[in-house]
């Protein structure tokens, strides 16, 4: 069925990368990613390639890996995929953290992600698009950095110190019970996962971090395309994920 739906979604956008000899565009890769991240809503995976489709055309991918992380899911459910686009097989599917807020609770409840910000100081986490960088020995253990793409979105990443790394407060016990705890904004991920998972995506992959924020959907340059299509076809399901009010 999950294929099935991605046939209504690719007529209302352009996904492929450029021609390559050795690789799949990336759209092509959308049935095969739905069918092994089962959670993974098509909508938001429309997003996230549009967004990888884009960055390759800017020269801005790396390492052909995309992590998707869709914050308008709760804590308690896997939400986060890393996804090899030269194969399009699921990597890692995985509980992740979003910031807290200061004061606690502005960014978010123990289950849900309310509120994302690029300043310093605000815990909170980050929209848009990212790309990760070197990792480095914090006080998290090891830990992966994170440049933010997106001007005035999470271009601030590096700043504040988002990174993608080990907390305790994640892990499956923890999200039975409904009690995956909150960052300081960083993407934290379960210490049994993180070191293999940070392996698999450090230096120069893309991070693709979403919720339905219209005012960041309506004007991130890697979405552009996708939010025009959308607009010129109302009846595509690709318009639900580009809200005009949240």
């Amino acid at each position: 069925m999950r294929a099935l739906a991605w046939a209504v979604l690719v007529p209302g956008l352009t996904l492929a990368a450029p021609p390559q000899a050795d690789r799949e565009p990336a759209g092509s890769w959308a049935p095969a990613i739905l069918r092994q991240a089962t959670a993974l809503r098509p909508e938001v995976l429309e997003l996230a390639l549009a967004a990888y489709a884009r960055a390759e055309e800017r020269g801005d991918v790396q390492r052909p890996r995309l992590t998707v992380i869709d914050y308008e899911l709760p804590s308690y459910s896997k939400r986060l995929w890393v996804i090899d686009m030269t194969s399009g097989r699921v990597l890692h599917e995985e509980w992740v953290a979003h910031g807290m807020g200061s004061p606690t609770g502005s960014g978010g409840d123990m289950e849900r992600a309310v509120s994302f910000s690029n300043q310093c100081g605000t815990k909170k986490s980050s929209l848009g698009l990212f790309r990760t960088a070197e990792t480095y020995q914090g006080q998290h253990g090891y830990s992966l950095r994170l440049d933010g793409l997106e001007h005035g979105v999470n271009d601030a990443a590096r700043e504040r110190t988002i990174v993608v790394h080990p907390a305790d407060y994640v892990t499956s016990e923890r999200a039975e019970q409904r009690m995956v705890g909150r960052s300081w904004g960083c993407p934290a991920v379960r210490p049994t996962v993180s070191r293999q998972l940070i392996d698999d995506i450090k230096d120069g992959s893309l991070v693709f971090t979403y919720f339905p924020e219209s005012s960041w959907l309506q004007r991130s340059p890697y979405l552009a395309h996708a939010a025009a299509t959308a607009a010129s076809a109302p009846n595509k399901v690709a318009v639900s994920a580009i809200p005009a009010t949240r």
